[in-house]
């Protein structure tokens, strides 16, 4: 098993070395994983893991290969019902007729009757329509219904209708190694190029050098500074939630544009634009970059791409503490045109197949902020994109 996960992590191009390999062996060897794979995958992670862009791939690899093994020990034994399948029987579903008859409580209502029920709840409650609790029609608690509610407690989205979320969710930055599609992505970024030469004079001027040759007589070296692609790129992209299902495309869209593009940047940001981003999903909480300071760092000419689902709550572009995780002070959408002030050049790239933009109020509400410069993440979107961005 720990020599397939070794191939296995190599055939996922984590670099992982013979002596690497090695010291996990004589790591095991004194019992330094206590025959538990929790302290195992530490273990592991630690010894060959040496750069943080490759511990995605070192998670996806583990869950591989040791699935469903919960003991290094008695990895072969019968094991008890997971504790998850039986909190599933607890979940609420309900028929459309049933989903219809509930009613949304508005915004201002909902987080009044929340502190309503923080102040007078004194017990867990599960199935009922009123209290905190589980597997009911309360606005209020997890794995329940309601047409607008409070998520807490509960591991990802089920009905995509919370306004809020009570958790402190972690996220992955994408992989900008990516390479399912990422050639022919960057093939359609090539359209966004414009040549200069800049920097120190180090790329032999062959015309020039025959030229001076000729004129004095003697070898005459002529250099010139390297012609670079002179367009700068700004991308921010959303991560979590609904965008979990299009990591991949994203990913590619990322590693084309980080590899084609000497002047990039990039910031993180969920669901919609708010007063800070972030370079790094695992220290997003910790270090944030103030949006107003990207403003101020990055001039105008920059094209600025955003990256996303366009899905969320409407509250969440138009309400000031419509964010699902934290209370903002100013609407997103006050945000969004912040940076649309800034930047002429902007588009919106979109990984839902454009016939089913429609089926969301939020999608229709941040095309008509970009002033319908959103376009399909495939390859004709890019296209339309790049040309757009270069008018």
């Amino acid at each position: 098993m720990l020599l397939s996960f070794f191939t296995a992590l190599r055939a996922a191009k984590v670099p992982v070395s013979l002596r690497e390999y090695l010291t996990l062996l004589d790591a095991l060897d004194r019992d330094l994983a206590d025959k538990r794979v929790e302290d195992f995958y530490y273990l592991a992670r630690t010894a060959l893991v040496k750069d943080e862009r490759n511990l995605d791939k070192f998670d996806r690899v583990f869950g591989q290969v040791f699935k469903g093994v919960v003991s290094l020990g008695e990895a072969v034994e019968p094991q008890a019902i997971p504790e998850e399948w039986l909190r599933k029987l607890a979940e609420k579903y309900l028929t459309e007729e049933e989903r219809a008859q509930l009613q949304a409580l508005g915004w201002d209502k909902l987080f009044e009757t929340l502190k309503q029920r923080l102040a007078e709840q004194k017990e867990r409650h599960q199935g009922g329509s009123k209290w905190i609790g589980t597997g009911g029609t309360s606005p209020f608690g997890a794995y329940g219904y309601n047409p607008e509610g409070i998520r807490i407690g509960q591991d990802g989205n089920r009905n995509f209708r919370a306004v809020k979320v009570w958790d402190q969710r972690t996220f992955k930055d994408l992989d900008d190694s990516a390479e399912l599609g990422a050639r022919t992505i960057r093939l359609a970024l090539r359209r966004l190029r414009r040549f200069a030469r800049t920097g120190a004079a180090e790329e032999l001027d062959l015309d020039g050098t025959i030229r001076e040759t000729a004129r004095h007589g003697m070898l005459d070296l002529r250099l010139r500074p390297e012609r670079r692609n002179a367009v700068k790129v700004l991308l921010f992209l959303d991560v979590g939630g609904s965008m979990d299902w299009h990591v991949e495309l994203a990913e590619q869209l990322f590693s084309a544009a980080r590899s084609e593009f000497k002047h990039f940047e990039h910031f993180y940001f969920h669901n919609c634009l708010y007063e800070k981003v972030w370079k790094e999903n695992r220290r997003r909480h910790t270090e944030a970059t103030p949006l107003l300071d990207v403003i101020r760092t990055y001039p105008s000419d920059y094209r600025v791409v955003f990256v996303g689902d366009a899905a969320m709550s409407p509250y969440e572009i138009a309400m000031a503490g419509g964010s699902v995780e934290h209370w903002n002070e100013e609407a997103g959408q006050v945000w969004l045109n912040r940076v649309l002030d800034h930047f002429p050049k902007v588009a919106w790239l979109n990984p839902v197949p454009q016939a089913q933009w429609g089926y969301t109020q939020s999608n229709a509400m941040i095309r008509q902020i970009f002033s319908d410069r959103m376009y399909p993440l495939t390859l004709e979107g890019i296209d339309q994109a790049t040309r757009a961005l270069l008018r």
